[in-house]
C-alpha cells in the first residue's frame, strides 16, 4: 500500500497474437473474488476503450496470465488464463488461451521459476483452467531466454524467437471426453454441428449451411446481426448438451464457421473464430488445433470440408483464418481414430516489466457469475 494505492510488479507481454499483464501468483490476492477485483481495475474494466487501465478495448488485449510453481507432479508451472471482459465486470478462468500460453515458459524463466537449459528449454505447464498439459519449447540459447529470431506469425509484425506448444492430453480435458455427446454429427436448430472438446469446447459448423463462403472479414460477420443471434442460440443449445448447463455467461463454448481451405497443394481449411460473441480478428491458438484435428477426423462438419482419409502418424494442417493462416502438427491414435497430440508454433514477447498502480476505490465492483474454473480432470 503506498497512500491510497495498491501497487504491485507486473510484467506486460504478447503472447502470440494476444496481449495482456502477466503476474506471478504471489503477486496477487489468494481470494478469487479479491483476485477478481484487482484484475479489472488492472485493466480498466467495465469500460469499451478501458482507458483507465492495461487493457485495449478488445478481447484479445483484455487477457491476463498468472505463473506459479506447479503443485501437480511431473509439471513445472502452473498458467491461470483469466479473460477480462471490456464491458462488464467479469473474469472467466475456465477457458485456456493457447496464445497467452505461449509467453508463460518464458515469463517462468526470466522471474526465475525455472533454469534454462543449454540450447532449449522443455518446460511443462499445467493449464489450471482445464487440467490439461502441455509442453512448451523455448530457446535459450547459452542458458539464456531469447525472445529474437526469426519466425513470422501471421497477425504479428516482425519476427521472434518460436515457441512450440505441443498438447499433451488436452482432448476432453472440460468435458472428460473428445466428443461430449458421443457423436462426430449432430443438429442443433436446424443446422448440422461437431461439438468437441479438444483444447478448447466448440462448435464446429460449415459456413455454406449459413449461406456463407467461410471467406468473410470479421467486420462483415460481427455486422451480421441475425447471423450472431442465431450463433448464440445455437452454443447455448450446444454448451446444455455438452454438459456445460448454461453458457449464456460464459465464453464457452466457441462457435467456429469452417470451409474448404484455397490451397489444394495442402491439407487445409477456412475457419472463422468466434470469441464467442464477435468473430476472432485471428485466431485462438488452442481453437486451431481442436479444428486441426476435427479435419483429419472422418465424420466431423470438419473432416466434410475436404478432410483425408485417416492414417497414423503427424500430419500438418494449415487453418486459414482472417489475418493469414496458422499450422498445426497433427497426430492420430492408431486404435481409436482419434486424436492423440497437437503441437504448434507460436512467438511471445516481453514489452515491459515494471509496478501497476491500482486506485484504492476500484477494486469495490461487483464481479458477475464466471469466476470460478472447474478443476477437470484431464483425461
Amino acid at each position: 500500500m503506498h497512500g491510497m494505492e495498491t501497487i504491485i510488479p507486473c510484467v506486460l507481454m504478447r503472447g502470440g497474437t494476444s496481449r495482456g499483464p502477466f503476474f506471478l501468483g504471489d503477486w496477487l490476492p489468494a481470494d478469487p473474488a479479491e483476485r477478481d477485483r484487482l484484475l479489472l481495475a488492472a485493466m480498466g474494466s467495465p469500460h469499451a476503450l478501458q482507458v483507465d487501465g492495461l487493457g485495449g478495448g478488445n478481447t484479445l488485449t483484455s487477457k491476463v496470465a498468472i505463473v506459479s510453481r506447479s503443485t501437480r507432479p511431473g509439471c513445472d508451472i502452473d498458467y491461470l488464463f483469466a479473460q477480462v471482459s471490456v464491458d462488464r465486470a467479469s473474469v472467466d478462468t475456465r477457458p485456456n488461451c493457447g496464445n497467452m500460453l505461449s509467453g508463460a515458459a518464458p515469463f517462468a524463466i526470466d522471474e526465475g521459476l525455472i533454469a534454462a537449459a543449454d540450447g532449449e528449454t522443455s518446460v511443462r505447464v499445467h493449464n489450471v483452467n482445464t487440467g490439461a498439459i502441455i509442453e512448451a519449447v523455448v530457446q535459450t540459447p547459452g542458458r539464456r531466454l531469447t525472445y529474437e529470431g526469426d519466425v513470422r506469425i501471421d497477425g504479428v509484425p516482425g519476427a521472434a524467437a518460436p515457441v512450440r506448444l505441443n498438447f499433451l492430453d488436452a482432448w476432453g480435458a472440460v468435458t472428460g471426453r473428445l466428443f461430449p455427446t458421443g457423436l462426430r454429427q449432430e443438429v442443433v436448430d436446424g443446422i448440422a454441428v461437431t461439438l468437441i472438446d479438444a483444447a478448447m469446447p466448440m462448435v464446429l459448423m460449415r459456413a455454406a449451411d449459413f449461406g456463407l463462403r467461410g471467406d468473410e472479414s470479421p467486420a462483415e460477420l460481427d455486422g451480421n446481426a441475425a447471423l450472431l443471434a442465431r450463433l448464440e442460440r445455437i452454443r447455448r443449445e450446444a454448451g446444455a448438451r455438452m454438459g456445460l448447463g448454461d453458457v449464456s455467461d460464459s465464453v464457452i463454448p466457441k462457435p467456429v464457421l469452417l470451409a474448404p481451405g484455397e490451397d489444394a497443394s495442402q491439407l487445409s481449411l477456412r475457419s472463422r473464430y468466434f470469441t464467442p460473441h464477435a468473430c476472432h480478428r485471428a485466431h485462438a491458438a488452442t481453437g486451431a488445433v481442436g479444428v486441426a484435428a476435427a479435419f483429419l477426423m472422418p465424420g466431423t462438419v470438419a473432416h466434410d470440408c475436404g478432410g483425408p482419409a485417416p492414417r497414423a502418424g503427424y500430419r500438418s494442417v494449415r487453418v486459414a483464418h482472417p489475418s493469414g493462416g496458422m499450422n498445426i502438427d497433427v497426430k492420430l491414435d492408431e486404435r481409436s481414430g482419434e486424436v492423440a497430440a497437437a503441437g504448434l508454433v507460436r512467438t511471445a514477447r516481453k514489452i515491459m516489466k515494471g509496478v501497476l498502480y491500482l486506485p484504492q476505490s476500484a477494486p469495490q465492483q461487483a464481479v458477475q457469475g464466471v469466476q470460478a474454473a472447474p478443476m477437470a480432470v484431464a483425461a
